[in-house]
């Protein structure tokens, strides 16, 4: 594994960019599809605003990954954190017969439930992994460029 004193990138922080990039590749794809978000679905300008700034986010935690700054890992932290409440509410208020009209398919209740409690689970193991490789964002500059 690469180290500070080669020069090189730790293998842990290329992980995380990898993961917050394929991040970034979702949200784009998502431009144009209903948005679900705090227990509502936005639609139409509304959710390409939404997507928008979800894509910015993703941007910018990958370039603050890339440049190991201090903010990015507790920025990291509190978007997985929105991410989870937001799946919770979602799932506590959003009908499934609500995703299946919006997507053209039927979408089973156990099914969604299982798919939001183990994608909640995966973003909590991020975060302890973000909060265990937190000693590798040394750029303590609160700027990107």
């Amino acid at each position: 594994m690469p180290c500070e004193e080669t020069g090189g990138r730790p293998f842990a922080l290329l992980l995380l960019a990898a993961i917050y990039l394929c991040s970034l590749l979702l949200a784009v794809s998502g431009y144009g599809d209903p948005f679900p978000f705090m227990g509502r679905f936005y639609l139409a300008e509304a959710g390409g605003r939404l997507v928008f700034a979800d894509s910015m986010i993703c941007l910018y935690l990958v370039i603050g990954i890339l440049k190991r700054q201090r903010l990015t890992a507790w920025l990291m932290v509190g978007y997985n954190l929105l991410d989870i409440a937001n799946a919770c509410v979602n799932l506590a208020v959003i009908p499934p017969k609500l995703y299946a009209q919006l997507a053209g398919t039927p979408v089973p209740g156990d099914e969604l439930r299982l798919n939001t409690i183990v994608a909640a689970l995966v973003l909590m193991l991020l975060n302890i992994y973000v909060f265990a490789n937190r000693r590798h964002f040394n750029n303590r500059s609160p700027y990107l460029f």
